[in-house]
């Protein structure tokens, strides 16, 4: 779907904080639409990707 997003699930070297936020904010960009989100867009925008990380980061921990 997004070819920038890495995997993040490695074994020998857990993803950090910084490549989880970074692939919820790949993966919100991709699903909205926007690069950017307009001011009155930012807090959803924002609130999706603290969303997306915190699931990711659930996922992570579970399948580890």
């Amino acid at each position: 779907m997004c070819r920038s997003i890495k995997t993040l699930r490695r074994e020998s070297d857990p993803a950090s904080e910084e490549e989880i936020r970074a692939a919820a904010l790949q993966f919100v960009r991709k699903v909205s639409g926007f690069r950017q989100p307009s001011k009155k867009n930012a807090d959803a925008f924002e609130a999706a990707i603290d969303e997306v990380a915190a699931a990711s980061r659930r996922l992570l921990e579970s399948v580890g």
